[in-house]
Protein backbone atom coordinates (compact mmCIF):
# COMPACT_ATOMS: atom_id res chain seq x y z
CA UNK A 1 0.00 0.00 0.00
CA UNK A 2 1.45 3.67 -0.88
CA UNK A 3 0.68 6.32 1.42
CA UNK A 4 1.05 9.96 -0.15
CA UNK A 5 2.36 11.25 3.13
CA UNK A 6 2.57 15.33 3.76
CA UNK A 7 4.90 14.85 6.43
CA UNK A 8 4.40 17.81 8.96
CA UNK A 9 1.80 19.79 7.18
CA UNK A 10 -0.39 21.46 9.48
CA UNK A 11 -3.21 24.06 9.60
CA UNK A 12 -3.94 25.18 13.24
CA UNK A 13 -0.91 26.87 15.28
CA UNK A 14 0.15 25.54 18.88
CA UNK A 15 3.23 26.42 20.06
CA UNK A 16 5.46 23.68 21.98
CA UNK A 17 6.72 20.64 22.03
CA UNK A 18 4.37 17.28 21.66
CA UNK A 19 5.41 13.44 22.85
CA UNK A 20 3.08 11.08 21.06
CA UNK A 21 2.57 7.60 23.08
CA UNK A 22 1.64 5.02 20.35
CA UNK A 23 -0.67 2.24 22.04
CA UNK A 24 -2.76 -0.55 21.22
CA UNK A 25 -6.30 -0.73 22.92
CA UNK A 26 -6.00 -2.95 26.40
CA UNK A 27 -8.23 -6.00 24.45
CA UNK A 28 -7.49 -9.48 25.57
CA UNK A 29 -5.61 -11.34 23.05
CA UNK A 30 -5.13 -8.68 20.51
CA UNK A 31 -2.06 -6.81 22.42
CA UNK A 32 1.55 -7.85 22.90
CA UNK A 33 0.65 -11.61 20.57
CA UNK A 34 4.60 -12.23 20.44
CA UNK A 35 5.23 -12.46 24.13
CA UNK A 36 1.62 -13.74 25.34
CA UNK A 37 2.68 -16.87 22.71
CA UNK A 38 5.79 -17.43 25.53
CA UNK A 39 4.48 -16.44 28.53
CA UNK A 40 0.43 -16.58 28.14
CA UNK A 41 -1.88 -13.91 27.01
CA UNK A 42 -3.54 -13.11 30.43
CA UNK A 43 -0.10 -11.92 31.69
CA UNK A 44 1.65 -10.32 28.29
CA UNK A 45 -2.20 -8.38 28.56
CA UNK A 46 -1.30 -7.26 31.84
CA UNK A 47 1.58 -6.32 31.21
CA UNK A 48 0.44 -4.22 28.93
CA UNK A 49 -1.87 -2.52 30.72
CA UNK A 50 0.19 -1.85 33.67
CA UNK A 51 3.22 -0.54 31.45
CA UNK A 52 1.17 1.53 29.69
CA UNK A 53 -0.57 2.93 32.90
CA UNK A 54 3.28 3.61 34.33
CA UNK A 55 4.32 5.49 31.40
CA UNK A 56 1.63 7.79 30.97
CA UNK A 57 1.98 8.49 35.03
CA UNK A 58 5.55 9.27 34.50
CA UNK A 59 5.21 11.07 31.10
CA UNK A 60 2.91 13.42 32.09
CA UNK A 61 4.98 16.52 32.20
CA UNK A 62 4.46 20.02 31.68
CA UNK A 63 7.17 20.19 29.85
CA UNK A 64 5.63 19.24 26.50
CA UNK A 65 2.10 18.30 25.29
CA UNK A 66 1.13 14.37 25.51
CA UNK A 67 -1.13 12.73 23.08
CA UNK A 68 -2.37 8.96 22.82
CA UNK A 69 -2.44 7.81 19.60
CA UNK A 70 -4.60 4.26 19.65
CA UNK A 71 -5.44 1.91 17.59
CA UNK A 72 -8.20 0.96 17.09
CA UNK A 73 -9.32 4.10 16.40
CA UNK A 74 -12.57 3.74 18.47
CA UNK A 75 -10.81 4.99 22.40
CA UNK A 76 -14.22 5.28 24.12
CA UNK A 77 -13.47 3.85 27.24
CA UNK A 78 -9.76 4.14 27.13
CA UNK A 79 -9.66 6.91 30.37
CA UNK A 80 -11.40 3.73 32.24
CA UNK A 81 -8.44 1.55 31.91
CA UNK A 82 -5.81 4.42 32.46
CA UNK A 83 -6.93 7.27 34.37
CA UNK A 84 -3.96 9.61 33.52
CA UNK A 85 -5.45 9.34 29.45
CA UNK A 86 -7.43 12.15 30.25
CA UNK A 87 -4.49 14.08 30.16
CA UNK A 88 -3.19 13.64 26.79
CA UNK A 89 -5.21 14.55 23.83
CA UNK A 90 -6.39 11.20 22.12
CA UNK A 91 -6.22 10.62 18.57
CA UNK A 92 -6.98 6.99 16.65
CA UNK A 93 -3.68 5.59 14.49
CA UNK A 94 -5.86 4.75 11.60
CA UNK A 95 -5.55 2.02 8.72
CA UNK A 96 -2.03 1.22 7.09
CA UNK A 97 1.15 -0.54 8.46
CA UNK A 98 3.22 0.85 11.42
CA UNK A 99 5.05 3.49 9.25
CA UNK A 100 1.77 4.90 7.82
CA UNK A 101 0.04 5.25 11.18
CA UNK A 102 2.90 7.07 12.78
CA UNK A 103 3.70 9.43 9.72
CA UNK A 104 -0.37 10.01 9.82
CA UNK A 105 0.47 10.66 13.91
CA UNK A 106 3.21 13.35 13.29
CA UNK A 107 1.10 14.79 10.22
CA UNK A 108 -2.03 15.68 12.25
CA UNK A 109 0.30 17.55 15.31
CA UNK A 110 0.33 20.89 15.85
CA UNK A 111 3.84 22.92 15.03
CA UNK A 112 6.30 21.89 17.39
CA UNK A 113 9.39 19.58 17.62
CA UNK A 114 7.88 15.78 18.16
CA UNK A 115 8.83 13.04 19.52
CA UNK A 116 7.06 9.63 19.53
CA UNK A 117 7.35 6.37 21.38
CA UNK A 118 5.90 2.80 22.22
CA UNK A 119 3.98 2.07 24.87
CA UNK A 120 6.44 -1.34 26.00
CA UNK A 121 9.50 0.65 26.84
CA UNK A 122 9.13 0.28 30.66
CA UNK A 123 12.47 2.02 31.05
CA UNK A 124 11.22 5.48 29.31
CA UNK A 125 11.62 8.52 31.40
CA UNK A 126 10.64 12.01 31.42
CA UNK A 127 14.44 12.59 31.96
CA UNK A 128 15.03 10.76 28.81
CA UNK A 129 12.54 12.27 26.78
CA UNK A 130 13.71 15.80 27.73
CA UNK A 131 17.55 14.79 26.46
CA UNK A 132 15.84 13.82 22.94
CA UNK A 133 14.08 17.39 22.78
CA UNK A 134 17.13 18.80 23.55
CA UNK A 135 18.89 17.41 21.13
CA UNK A 136 16.27 18.28 18.55
CA UNK A 137 17.57 22.02 19.50
CA UNK A 138 20.19 21.80 16.88
CA UNK A 139 19.33 18.08 15.21
CA UNK A 140 16.84 17.86 12.35
CA UNK A 141 15.92 14.09 13.96
CA UNK A 142 16.63 11.95 16.88
CA UNK A 143 16.69 8.60 16.84
CA UNK A 144 16.79 5.94 20.05
CA UNK A 145 18.07 2.53 19.21
CA UNK A 146 16.97 -0.56 20.61
CA UNK A 147 19.20 -3.60 20.99
CA UNK A 148 17.63 -5.78 18.48
CA UNK A 149 18.28 -3.26 15.70
CA UNK A 150 14.99 -1.07 16.05
CA UNK A 151 14.00 2.06 17.69
CA UNK A 152 11.90 3.18 20.84
CA UNK A 153 11.99 6.39 20.27
CA UNK A 154 11.79 8.93 16.71
CA UNK A 155 11.41 12.89 16.67
CA UNK A 156 11.48 15.80 14.39
CA UNK A 157 12.18 19.23 14.67
CA UNK A 158 10.89 20.94 11.64
CA UNK A 159 7.66 20.64 9.62
CA UNK A 160 8.82 20.03 6.18
CA UNK A 161 6.98 18.48 3.29
CA UNK A 162 7.47 16.02 1.69
CA UNK A 163 9.48 13.84 3.23
CA UNK A 164 9.11 10.03 4.00
CA UNK A 165 11.22 8.72 7.15
CA UNK A 166 9.21 5.28 7.55
CA UNK A 167 9.03 4.34 3.62
CA UNK A 168 9.64 0.91 3.35
CA UNK A 169 11.65 0.41 6.95
CA UNK A 170 11.38 -3.29 7.50
CA UNK A 171 9.71 -3.39 10.53
CA UNK A 172 10.25 -6.19 13.76
CA UNK A 173 13.31 -6.54 12.33
CA UNK A 174 17.22 -6.27 12.78
CA UNK A 175 17.22 -3.52 10.03
CA UNK A 176 14.52 -1.41 11.56
CA UNK A 177 16.68 1.73 12.84
CA UNK A 178 19.27 1.41 9.70
CA UNK A 179 16.51 1.98 7.40
CA UNK A 180 14.83 4.76 9.05
CA UNK A 181 18.45 6.01 8.96
CA UNK A 182 19.10 5.77 5.18
CA UNK A 183 15.50 7.83 4.91
CA UNK A 184 16.72 10.38 6.76
CA UNK A 185 19.61 11.21 4.25
CA UNK A 186 21.45 14.48 4.87
CA UNK A 187 19.55 15.12 7.90
CA UNK A 188 21.53 15.68 10.98
CA UNK A 189 20.56 12.81 13.49
CA UNK A 190 21.11 12.74 16.93
CA UNK A 191 21.15 9.38 18.95
CA UNK A 192 19.16 9.25 22.57
CA UNK A 193 20.03 6.38 24.98
CA UNK A 194 19.63 2.62 24.26
CA UNK A 195 16.50 1.16 25.93
CA UNK A 196 14.93 -1.89 25.09
CA UNK A 197 11.47 -2.69 24.13
CA UNK A 198 9.91 -5.77 25.66
CA UNK A 199 8.00 -7.52 23.22
CA UNK A 200 9.19 -11.52 23.63
CA UNK A 201 9.82 -13.50 26.33
CA UNK A 202 13.91 -12.98 26.57
CA UNK A 203 13.12 -9.23 26.76
CA UNK A 204 10.32 -9.63 29.06
CA UNK A 205 12.72 -11.81 31.15
CA UNK A 206 15.26 -9.45 31.35
CA UNK A 207 12.86 -6.50 32.75
CA UNK A 208 11.85 -8.91 35.25
CA UNK A 209 15.21 -9.29 36.43
CA UNK A 210 16.18 -6.49 36.42
CA UNK A 211 13.14 -5.35 38.77
CA UNK A 212 13.74 -7.58 40.58
CA UNK A 213 17.86 -6.23 40.98
CA UNK A 214 16.32 -2.69 41.71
Amino acid sequence: MKMQTKFFCHRRPAPGRHLILFVKAPRLGRVKRRLAAEIGAVPAWQFHRQTTAAMLERLSDPRWRLWLAVTPDDVRGIAHVWPRARQAEPMGQGFGDLGCRMARAFNRLPPGPAVLIGSDIPDATADAIAQAFRALENHAAVLGPSPDGGYWLVGFRRRVAPFHPFRRVRWSSPHAFSDTLGNLGPLRVARAASLEDVDDGDSYRRWQQKKRGN
